[in-house]
């Protein structure tokens, strides 16, 4: 099955939120090794679109919401281990078996 927003394809869930939010994650987050001048140049456009779209960070924030929302049982799916009794503790020394 294939999800279309907009007209554009959504294969990953990158691709849902970067078409929710209009821009790509990587404006935001950076990329990893980039130089202080692709730095400087991505912080200018993300500070650009920040001024055009006054309500962006509402909208942000909204999209985060609602994927906590609809992710909250997975997000929050906690499971408490049973206690480890002193016997099992005393076996083991800095992760090797004594």
């Amino acid at each position: 099955m294939r999800t279309y927003i907009g007209g554009h394809q959504a294969v990953s869930s990158t691709d849902f939120v970067e078409l929710a939010l209009g821009t790509p994650l990587d404006l935001w987050l950076g990329v990893q090794g980039e130089s202080e001048m692709e730095r400087a140049a991505r912080l200018d456009a993300a500070r650009d679109i920040l001024a055009d779209n006054p309500d962006f960070p509402d909208r942000i924030s909204r999209v985060a919401a609602e994927a906590i929302e609809a992710h909250a049982p997975e997000l929050f799916n906690v499971t408490t281990l049973p206690a480890r009794r002193a016997a099992d503790r005393r076996q083991y020394r800095g992760g090797v078996a004594a």
